[in-house]
């Protein structure tokens, strides 16, 4: 697959100015990278992005570990002490060049630092500010660590995840921050457009919350309409909580096997050869009323016959169905080598690392980078030669 060359991105010549660290915010700086956008980290001197020490194994890249890399590579970095009166000034100088900047701060940190947004929007009225708490700016939440899996625990996910005797289950990623991470993103995209539109800057907020919120917005809207019942997770094969059977992820003879929708329990029935099922082919309330009793009778089933054998029952029928991958399985298959996701990353001629690309695609051609991500501070006397010397573009030459 052929990668769209930078000055063909939508964003290209857009400039990011990135005060946010760990995921959430990073994330979002990264999908703009990815689009074409400039983005210069500013981060704290001699410590960094708290995420450069946050290892998850001990793979890294020139001392920086892979999930940092992951997650800012494509951008540029400075340092600078927002309490010290020199870097305040040259950042200063920066925003009023800024188109977009983003911050991760808890509520309250960064205006005492004179960088909130009105502060900003005082140096340079035409920028989109952007910024992820963890519960919002305000109420009994908003000083709270804004942490992944404690905006998952008070989001009510963990009741949803899981079968009916689990305990509160998380999900194994961090979902509150890449999603708060893609929202900021999208309004942060919404507002260019905006400004290209009326010519005016914006400030777009969003939190893990609110974010985690959102992600269940399908079902939370039931919820608010049903008289506000708890959904019950399925005692048996728990896949989501208020869907019936077959929905749900079945053990088979060699690995496991994952049924979504079916014309019909009677065709399922008759396909699978499942006698016992015939009491409820004829209740069409039985896929919910009886979902754990139907579960418990095709489990005895599948369990008999291997993964393949019962694709090749179920998927010429148009049940939809699938095997259960592991990364190696999935990284193995021939969908994934026509994907073409895997990219190199490299910081000097010596040192890469694999990493994955955005999942866009414009003009069919992908939105690869082999550059990873910045040592600390690796671009400070690049960026302030070009503010002195007057060739950082303004924000205002973007639309």
């Amino acid at each position: 697959m052929k990668t769209l060359p930078q000055d063909q991105r939508p964003l290209d010549g857009l400039l990011v100015l990135d005060f946010s660290q760990f995921l959430s915010g990073p994330l979002c700086t990264l999908k703009l990278a990815d689009l074409g956008a400039r983005v210069i980290k500013v981060e704290r001197p001699g410590v960094g992005d708290l995420c450069r020490n946050l290892y998850l194994s001990d793979t890294e890249i020139d001392g920086d570990n892979s999930l940092f890399h992951a997650i800012n590579r494509n951008k540029e970095s400075i340092t600078a002490d927002l309490r010290n009166d020199d870097d305040r000034a040259r950042l200063r100088a920066l925003v009023a060049k800024a188109d977009v900047m983003v911050q991760n701060f808890r509520p309250g940190v960064i205006e005492r630092q004179g960088f909130g947004y009105e502060d900003v929007r005082a140096i340079n009225p035409r920028i989109v500010y952007g910024s992820i708490s963890g519960y919002g700016e305000e109420g009994p939440w908003k000083d709270l660590p804004g942490q992944d899996l404690l905006a998952q625990a008070r989001s009510g996910l963990l009741w949803l995840t899981g079968s009916r005797d689990d305990p509160p289950m998380p999900m194994g990623l961090a979902v509150a921050d890449m999603l708060a991470g893609n929202a900021l993103a999208q309004g942060i995209l919404a507002a260019l457009v905006g400004r290209g539109i009326h010519g005016r800057g914006a400030r777009v907020d969003t939190s893990l919350l609110e974010a985690m919120v959102d992600f269940q917005f399908e079902v939370l809207t039931t919820h608010l309409n049903d008289g506000r019942r708890v959904p019950q997770r399925s005692a048996v094969n728990g896949a989501h909580p208020y869907l019936g059977a077959p929905y749900g992820v079945y053990k088979t003879a060699d690995s496991y096997l994952a049924i979504a929708m079916t014309p019909s329990l009677g065709t399922l029935a008759e396909l699978m050869q499942i006698d016992d099922l015939a009491p409820y082919c004829d209740d069409a309330g039985a896929m919910m009323r009886h979902r754990d009793e139907i579960k418990s009778i095709m489990s005895a089933a599948i369990e008999k016959r291997s993964t393949a054998e019962w694709l090749a029952v179920l998927q010429p029928a148009d049940i939809w169905c699938s095997e259960v991958l592991d990364w190696p399985a999935l990284l193995s298959s021939e969908a994934w080598r026509v994907l073409d996701f895997e990219q190199t990353i490299r910081r000097n001629a010596s040192l890469e690392l694999a990493a994955l690309r955005g999942p866009i695609r414009i003009d069919g051609q992908a939105l690869k980078s082999e550059r990873a991500a910045p040592a600390l501070g690796a671009d400070q006397h690049k960026v302030y030669d070009e503010l002195l010397a007057g060739t950082m573009p303004a924000a205002s030459g973007f639309s």
